[in-house]
């Protein structure tokens, strides 16, 4: 695994000169890294952006691009690579054209291609999409008959592609995975969610239950938890109900990660409150506006678990910030 805990790249555009613009890019990223033919439907109005990380077994892409026809063509396939890649396309429309046939992808509708065959994806408008590119021999285990999933529209209401973007869209804006084990898991996971989405094998369709679909709920859960913890009704059968799952199956999900949902939320609505406390803009609002702002609906028990938590009573937090940066502190009365 990447000593570098599964580094980010990010090439845009927007970082190179605008006469040279389309040359670079398709000399250094076109050419070089993705291996294909790069032709701009306006050479005045061309944008890119490319957003990737990369592991031996997995490399996750994000890519945002105006009008364009990308072609891997015959004169990239001596390089050996038989990959499969799952394009999701993301917003826009997106005609991938091999094999003597054409797929319309529209947004959130995916398709698997190998990267051994010529292929072209023609983008009309600018649009966006996710793509993961997994060894041959990795997914091959997974799914019978891999090659005859190759090119088939797989629409956005695959339950377990929406599990699959889910899971892996974050992976491109978190902080580096460091740890090997942490690398590996998130390898496995996406690895079995791609193999359910296009048709795992029984065995590899068990094995990915109990790996990469359960992470990708918990993943949700918390992402669901993280906007709107706010809302002081938000409970686990709320959560359960969006995610398509029961409550004690959600409850058994954070147990196996260590916590319990109410430690997750809880977890969340105090950070909150602290950055709150210590932002210039919620400096002149009352602690207790703040409080129930962000969900608590009992003042006490808010004061309590601050203190808990960070060791100092919600004013003590304030009053250091004001200290800081200036300000007199509240008056105790």
């Amino acid at each position: 695994m990447s000593p570098d805990g599964f580094p980010r790249v990010r090439m845009s555009t927007a970082d190179l000169p605008a006469r040279d613009r389309i040359a670079l890019w398709r000399e250094h990223y076109a050419h070089t890294i993705f291996r294909a033919d790069i032709e701009p439907a306006c050479d005045a109005s061309f944008r890119a952006l490319v957003i990737s990380r990369a592991l031996p077994d997995l490399h996750l892409r994000y890519g945002a691009l105006s009008a364009v026809r990308i072609t891997r063509s015959r004169k990239f396939l001596d390089d050996g690579n038989d990959d499969f890649t799952l394009v999701v396309n993301r917003v826009g429309r997106i005609a991938a054209a091999a094999r003597g046939r054409e797929v319309v992808l529209d947004n959130g509708d995916a398709v698997l291609v190998n990267s051994a065959e010529m292929i072209a994806f023609d983008r009309s408008t600018h649009g966006s999409s996710l793509s993961m590119r997994i060894p041959r021999a990795a997914l091959s285990a997974r799914v019978a008959g891999i090659d005859d999933v190759v090119m088939r529209r797989i629409p956005r209401a695959t339950g377990a592609l929406r599990l699959l973007t889910g899971y892996t869209a974050p992976l491109l804006d978190e902080e580096p995975l460091a740890a090997p084990e942490l690398q590996r898991l998130a390898v496995a996971h996406v690895q079995d969610l791609v193999a359910l989405t296009l048709g795992a094998t029984r065995e590899a369709a068990d094995e990915a239950r109990q790996g990469g679909v359960r992470a990708a709920h918990l993943s949700r859960a918390k992402a669901y938890i993280e906007e709107n913890s706010s809302d002081a009704s938000l409970s686990i059968g709320t959560v359960a109900r969006r995610l398509g799952v029961t409550p004690r199956y959600l409850q058994k999900l954070f147990e196996s990660d260590g916590g319990t949902f109410s430690a997750c939320l809880l977890g969340q609505r105090l950070g909150c409150a602290y950055r709150a406390l210590t932002s210039p803009e919620c400096e002149p609002r009352q602690i207790s506006a703040l409080a129930y702002e962000v969900g608590f609906g009992d003042l006490s028990y808010f004061n309590r678990c601050f203190r808990q938590r960070y060791g100092a009573t919600p004013r003590d937090v304030r009053d250091a910030f004001r200290l800081k940066y200036g300000a007199r502190p509240a008056q105790r009365r």
